[in-house]
């Protein structure tokens, strides 16, 4: 009996001690998760059945078990620290966890003391650097992925301010400050935060109070980033509050997908939710991903539904067992040693000196980041700075009672697509608008009308637009008399794009302005920055100070500083008739009546006996001939074809002349010409003469402060009238005002012109306060009106631009220069010497018959010596009479013929 027992008592002993021995050598690792939350439910599933998988293959770890140990932090980091601290006594190799990024960034101080890697597929903050915590590694995308994919979203739909609601922790503060990061890349922005206290602290009241504030706001566009249980809270109570109607976009982040993949909501919180668009991590299919979903209602007993993170869980402890599998196999050991830095904490009642230094931890991290494999979630690998290889998103749409319609992807390869991803990664990478596409979503108020993203401020009330009550130039603008209706150009303008919008803009007009004189636009704008105006519709310039402050339409009209002068009647001078041509181009006529005058001489003195005389009588002839064309036909006939030609060609040279000369001279006779010496700005500056400025204009500011023009100088004009009798009396020299105003006044009165060019560029546009999102859609309504030619109906109906009477351009009294008729000069130059080329290659002709003993070739000395006699003789046969020269002809054949028959 007594042996039995001692046999018995042996073998629980042996077996107690083979089940420690087992125990001593399973791989420990870690998981901290609150488990009462949607992903910790689902990861510790994953988690578990991972476990049991890669313990089912006895050869991955050399026979050792990977052993799991669970803590459930409970929503409290308090707990999540002692977990921690647990684990770090126990020999564990690595933690999966914290859930939270809070804890994150405390826990990541503890693994980086003791070597323990520290992972993580929620706890996605973006700060969460690998510099500052080397071991902890984030093993899904991170929020940085996550909120880029929003930017490109809201950059899709041409929003240009979003509202962020999140909770006030780590992982929502620095993932929306990110968001705002990428947003101001695309030229968009955060107008807003509304920031809601973290799980569980945040209750319905809170969110009312936020909410309200985020109802009053111009935005409609928002991305709310919580957790689960304060998203849905926030939905509901945003239905109740009129807030999921078609006014509004909802953007929620990852966390909506995962509880709508993995729980049912209450129909209430299905019915608020509808519209809105989520993200989910892209996760490919596979064979490994269709057989874990297939087990995956055995494993959770359906208590809970599968969602991406759950696929992330189950592969990062495979990415654990993998790491571990390399250590062991290069000659690692698991072993722990003390840490220096906590022996003084050595017999204290909290035994911190228990925590010791895992020896092979950075060997196991870097196996870990190393990484290679294609997991449940797809290929899984690290970049050097440890991000996701190939980071993405499902891009979802929320439709009828929480169900998922996906519309497209992003990924940070090629953007938002429809295209799988899988296929766009064969191809180059292309991140240009015209490849960026969703399919059609389903908006709040289930409409296909994508929301303007935007509303007029204080809940619709009718804009409040400042107009100017101006005095003169009133065709811009002005009030009918006593009415209080506004008219003119500027407005005419401002309605027809009002029509262009695919929405009403409710407003009113505001006159401003005492109506004795033409009021300060400066004040006027800035009203609008005093929150007096919403907006101001006028002959307003677009400057650079006002853009500073206010956001302005694209100019509808071009404008630009000019100066105006008086002119007068030109006064008659004795060589008045010399103006209408520069010396030079006299100098080139009287040359050319010379040269043709020649030309025509030799053409005609062999075969024209009016060409022919003494030589005094022969220049007289040619001057003559040359000057007398100026005023018609000469009297002299030509006779010869050559000759004709050449004057053909000049008479029509000289039609061309004459007829620009008495245009020009009759210009210059009846003209009007300046009053003073004022031929631009420039003079305008170095000189000491008073100038008139339209009040109200910037004009005045322009010449004091940008070209430092006394102010002394400038006098105040307030209307055409003003212009007109300040410049004929000479109270001013000139005028600087804008174009538009210039114009008109020209077309009114006479006797006033611009001088030197426009020296500023500018232009009229509305203007609106800073961001106004109205600015936008209305500069694309002025570009419509641009193209389909009503802005150039409206100008035409209110704009004379008729110039007056009389009024001359300033390059109308220019002297015609000698590049104008050139053309003409190179015709008649090429033609006389064309001219000449025929006639002498005749004369030589005929000199060969006349006198054939000259013009034979010989290579004796005597001939050669009698080039001079030869030259002689021909320029003797060129001058004598065509009649000589055809007898002496005839008499040297008879003589040749006689000495034949001889």
């Amino acid at each position: 009996m007594n042996l039995n027992w001692f046999l018995l008592l042996f073998v629980c002993f042996i077996g107690q001690s083979s089940e420690e021995q087992r125990q001593a050598d399973d791989v420990k690792i870690g998981a901290i998760f609150s488990f009462g939350t949607t992903n910790g439910k689902v990861a510790k599933i994953a988690m578990e059945a991972a476990v049991v998988d890669v313990n089912s293959d006895p050869t991955l770890l050399d026979g050792r078990k990977l052993a799991l140990t669970l803590h459930d932090s409970n929503y409290s980091g308090f707990l999540g620290i002692i977990g921690a601290l647990q684990f770090m006594e126990t020999d564990t190799v690595a933690v999966i966890g914290p859930q939270s990024s809070v804890m994150a960034h405390v826990l990541s101080h503890l693994a980086n003391e003791l070597h323990v890697p520290l992972l993580s597929f929620t706890a996605l903050d973006p700060t969460l650097s690998p510099l500052q915590y080397p071991y902890f590694i984030q093993t899904s995308p991170s929020d940085l992925f996550l909120m880029t994919a929003i930017a490109d979203m809201i950059s899709y739909f041409q929003y240009r301010e979003v509202i962020a609601i999140f909770s006030d922790d780590d992982q929502g503060r620095n993932s929306i400050t990110a968001l705002g990061d990428k947003l101001v890349e695309r030229r968009c922005k955060i107008s807003y935060k509304a920031i809601l206290p973290p799980e569980p602290m945040s209750t319905r009241d809170l969110i009312v109070a936020e909410l309200l504030k985020v109802k009053s706001i111009e935005s409609r566009v928002i991305i709310l980033h919580t957790l689960s249980i304060t998203g849905l809270r926030v939905f509901e109570v945003a239905q109740e509050l009129g807030m999921m109607t078609s006014e509004y976009v909802w953007i929620a982040t990852s966390w909506l997908s995962s509880v709508l993949d993995s729980t049912s909501v209450s129909t209430k919180a299905a019915s608020s939710i509808q519209g809105a668009l989520t993200l989910r991590p892209h996760t490919p299919d596979s064979q490994k991903k269709r057989a874990f979903v297939s087990r995956w209602n055995k494993l959770s007993n359906g208590s809970v539904g599968l969602n991406a993170y759950g696929l992330y869980a189950y592969d990062t402890v495979w990415m654990i067992a993998y790491a571990v599998k390399e250590f062991l196999d290069h000659g690692g050991k698991i072993s722990y040693s003390n840490d220096s830095n906590l022996d003084s904490f050595a017999g204290e009642t909290m035994n911190l000196a228990a925590l010791s230094i895992f020896d092979g931890g950075k060997q196991l991290l870097s196996n870990i980041l190393k990484t290679n494999m294609t997991g449940v979630s797809g290929p899984i690998a690290f970049k050097p700075d440890r991000s996701m290889y190939r980071p993405s998103f499902d891009i979802l749409n929320v439709v009828g009672k929480g169900w998922l319609r996906q519309i497209g992807y992003w990924c940070n390869y090629s953007g938002l697509s429809v295209v799988p991803l899988e296929s766009l990664y064969a191809k180059p990478a292309n991140r240009s608008s015209s490849t960026q596409r969703l399919d059609q979503v389903i908006w709040p108020g289930q409409t296909k009308i994508r929301p303007r993203g935007w509303v007029f401020p204080d809940d619709g009330r009718p804009l409040r637009i400042g107009v100017p009550r101006r005095v003169g130039f009133r065709a811009f603008v002005s009030e009918k008399e006593g009415s209080g209706v506004v008219q003119g150009y500027c407005i005419d303008v401002f309605l027809a794009a009002l029509k262009c919008l695919s929405y009403p803009v409710p407003h009113q007009f505001i006159i401003f302005g005492d109506g004795h004189k033409n009021p300060s636009y400066t004040q006027l704008v800035n009203m609008i920055t005093a929150h007096e105006f919403d907006a101001a519709v006028g002959d307003i310039t677009i400057v650079t100070n006002r853009t500073k402050v206010l956001d302005f339409s694209q100019p509808y009209i071009e404008s630009g500083l000019v100066v105006v002068v008086h002119v007068k009647k030109m006064r008659s001078v004795a060589w008045a008739f010399l103006r209408p041509f520069t010396p030079l181009a006299w100098g080139v006529i009287a040359a050319f009546c010379l040269v043709v005058g020649t030309v025509v001489w030799i053409l005609e003195h062999k075969f024209n006996d009016e060409f022919r005389g003494p030589p005094k009588k022969q220049v007289v002839t040619i001057l003559w001939f040359s000057f007398s064309t100026i005023f018609g036909a000469p009297r002299e006939n030509t006779v010869s074809t050559l000759g004709r030609i050449v004057l053909l060609i000049w008479l029509f040279v000289i039609l061309i002349i004459t007829s620009s000369y008495t245009a020009s001279l009759t210009s210059f006779l009846t003209v009007q010409q300046l009053a003073s010496s004022i031929q631009g700005i420039e003079s305008l500056v170095t000189s000491n003469d008073a100038i008139g400025y339209q009040v109200g204009s910037f004009a005045e500011n322009y010449l004091f402060e940008e070209v430092n023009i006394a102010k002394s100088r400038l006098v105040p004009l307030g209307s055409p009238e003003e212009y007109a009798d300040a410049l004929e009396q000479g109270r001013v020299a000139a005028v600087v005002d804008e174009r538009p105003y210039v114009d008109q006044f020209l077309s009114t009165y006479c006797g006033f012109q611009k001088v030197g060019p426009e020296f500023t560029k500018s232009g009229w546009g509305f203007a609106f306060p800073r961001d106004s999102p109205l600015a936008i859609d209305m500069s694309t309504a002025i570009l419509q009106l641009s193209e389909n030619g009503e802005l150039e109906k409206i100008h035409k109906k209110w704009l004379n631009r008729k110039v007056c009477g009389g009024q001359s351009s300033e390059a109308d009294s220019e002297q015609l220069q000698l590049k104008s008729f050139w053309g003409l000069f190179l015709i008649c130059g090429v033609t006389c010497c064309f001219a000449l080329l025929v006639y002498f290659c005749c004369m030589l002709r005929q000199f060969k018959r006349h006198f054939p003993e000259l013009t034979q070739r010989s290579t004796s000395t005597r001939t050669r010596i009698s080039h001079s006699i030869r030259l002689k003789k021909f320029l003797s046969f060129v001058d004598e009479k065509a009649e000589i020269s055809a007898n002496r002809l005839k008499r040297k054949r008879m003589e040749m013929e006689n000495l034949s028959t001889s």
